[in-house]
């Protein structure tokens, strides 16, 4: 039995989803087979698709009887938590001799760094990148030549966007590979206080680059803990990792023989095996409502209020925010890893990481145990450590069940907060959702005029011009999906932060995304609806008094009730956010983009 709450906001998905969900399920069923698919292929399209391949594999393939694994890569060597895939085809298609198989590299899709693009025109490709990452995905796997496929990605939308792909190829069995993170670097609250000292002209841009050089130094995932290794968390949760693999570093024994074994494990799971295991079934409303879970007890990404919505879509299943806060109120946050604490990733995972926090939230009652995942049956798979046997293949050993650092991971008895600290704001100015697990209780609650801005740039100026030296609710709008995209806001963390350390009260509400990085400031993000499609947020006037009100879940601005409703919503030219850059290639996007809390996508699907 799961904990109440568990049960009821399943129990409600299951009901709202029952249609979608039951048309989708028919439709995989009727995809399945237990032969190769590949054996319906004309002679033509046979040979064109093994025509490149070494002799054994070729000679597998002509009979079509052996499983044949698809690899769908994000690989490129400009992101470093991507760079380390390129050696995993090599891996993966080794493995797969082993035991009988073929792998053969599908296709690859892109893989873009809101790292680098932080603050530039390209993060408004960001979010919908989502969608062609889903798109390229649909695209390597319409050969039908795959009996499985392995997925190799890490970072921000690339993992919703290759599982949403995989989800379309519902009857498909998907094993995840992750690369893991790079070594520690600079640390995290040294890295904030440069950030913040820059912000108020007190550092160079030398001493800055510095530290961010010290910070992201090498192959592997960012450390701290944004949408990337929130992601990781998810697919494990979820059951589409092998057990304990999110976190190992790459190039490491341990990380080349976890993907060796993803390999072997792909190729037992298809159906031409006895273990049939399509990711359509493993991805159903249990497997969601874990992964939101997670997500609340580890503090993860506010991002993934967009993905999971827009994922739990394309298994046909109706997730919305309301279910997300609900599980808020439940799950204890059990992880201190920054942006919402000072240790990064690798200090999670030595202190007991994801095995720890599984087994926690199994025995609270708070994860559903009996799922599908790739590993077999039952969550409890996972209470596992992954090491090397004297072979150098991965051995698992039964995980402590302690936290080595209670600084970083605590028990549901004990954990940093009682809730997950996500809140679904609501009021005149639509729905918003904030992220309070790092804001200061005193900061629940802000009432402030506002000052209102249509670009994160303005907001810059109008603070180097000590124009927000004051409490003050800022507000930057026209950052929808519709509007531009939905960038995420990260360069208004640092001001804001200055601003608050001077004992001034200040929030920010935007239609745009902030992701895990909003930190101590409360931040009503992803307003919907959006400033561009007449939303309320367009009607703001500078000066408006605004009120942010975590603890009661309100929105709201102390207009007259009178003159509210019939006040004008203001226009923004948004020419300047739809042209360069590749933005133009892109006007079908945000012609035909969800609104937020609808997961931000074009696939409307649920």
């Amino acid at each position: 039995m799961v904990h109440p709450v568990v049960a009821e906001v399943t129990a409600r998905i299951v009901e709202r989803s029952r249609e979608r969900r039951t048309a989708y399920l028919a439709r995989i069923e009727a995809a399945a087979g237990n032969r190769p698919h590949r054996r319906e292929l004309s002679c033509g399209n046979l040979a064109h698709g093994f025509a490149a391949c070494a002799p054994d594999d070729k000679a597998a393939l002509r009979t079509g009887i052996a499983p044949n694994l698809g690899i769908v890569s994000a690989y490129n060597d400009m992101l470093s938590a991507h760079q380390p895939f390129e050696r995993f085809p090599f891996l993966i298609r080794n493995a797969a001799r082993s035991v009988g198989a073929t792998a053969q590299v599908a296709g690859g899709v892109p893989a873009m760094c809101d790292g680098v693009t932080q603050g530039r025109e390209g993060m408004q490709l960001s979010l919908f990148s989502r969608e062609v990452i889903a798109l390229s995905t649909a695209i390597a796997l319409s050969h039908d030549m795959f009996d499985a496929a392995l997925y190799l990605g890490v970072c921000d939308k690339i993992v919703p966007g290759l599982l949403i792909g995989a989800l379309s190829f519902g009857h498909l069995p998907a094993v995840f590979v992750p690369a893991g993170p790079m070594a520690s670097g600079l640390p995290n609250d040294e890295k904030s206080r440069v950030r913040q000292r820059y912000a108020e002209g007190k550092a160079t841009r030398e001493e800055l680059l510095e530290a961010e050089a010290r910070s992201y130094h090498g192959p592997g995932t960012c450390t701290f803990y944004g949408t990337a290794n929130s992601n990781q968390m998810l697919m494990e949760l979820m059951g589409l990792h092998l057990p304990g693999a999110s976190f190992v570093a790459p190039e490491s024994r341990l990380r080349d023989a976890l993907t060796a074994e993803a390999s072997r494990r792909a190729a037992a799971i298809t159906a031409l095996g006895d273990d049939y295991r399509p990711v359509g079934r493993v991805i159903d409303e249990c497997a969601i409502v874990n992964g939101v879970v997670g997500l609340h007890a580890t503090g993860g990404s506010t991002n993934h209020l967009l993905h999971l919505i827009a994922i739990a879509a394309a298994a046909g299943i109706e997730l919305r925010l309301d279910d997300i806060e609900a599980l808020s109120h439940v799950v204890p946050l059990l992880a201190r890893v920054y942006p919402n604490g000072s240790a990064d990733v690798n200090h999670f995972h030595a202190a007991g990481g994801i095995a720890f926090v599984i087994g926690e939230l199994l025995d609270a009652r708070l994860l559903h145990e009996d799922v599908e995942t790739i590993a077999g049956r039952g969550l409890s798979r996972y209470r596992v450590e992954a090491r090397n046997d004297a072979s150098q293949a991965v051995q698992y050993v039964l995980a402590t069940g302690r936290s080595e650092d209670l600084s970083v991971l605590r028990p549901v008895a004990a954990p940093f907060r009682v809730d997950g600290g996500v809140r679904v704001l609501r009021g005149p100015l639509g729905t918003a959702a904030i992220k309070v697990s790092a804001v200061p209780e005193d900061r629940f609650v802000i009432e402030a005029p506002c000052r209102v801005f249509a670009r994160q740039d303005e907001v810059q100026r109008a603070f180097d011009n000590g124009e927000l030296d004051r409490d003050v609710v800022v507000v930057v709008r026209f950052q929808g999906p519709r509007a531009n995209g939905m960038p995420e806001l990260h360069a208004l963390t640092p001001l804001l932060s200055v601003l608050q350390k001077k004992g001034h009260r200040v929030a920010l509400v935007t239609d745009g995304r902030m992701s895990g990085a909003s930190g101590q400031v409360p931040a009503a993000i992803h307003v919907s609806p959006e400033a561009a499609s007449g939303g309320a947020i367009a009607k703001l006037r500078d000066g408006d008094v605004v009120r942010l009100d975590a603890e009661a879940g309100t929105l709201d601005v102390r207009v007259d009730d009178r003159e509210w409703p019939t006040r004008e919503a203001a226009s923004a030219d948004l020419s300047a956010s739809q042209q360069g850059m590749g933005r133009e290639l892109f006007a079908l996007f945000r012609d035909r983009a969800n609104a937020a809390d609808a997961g931000g996508g074009i696939f409307h699907c649920a």
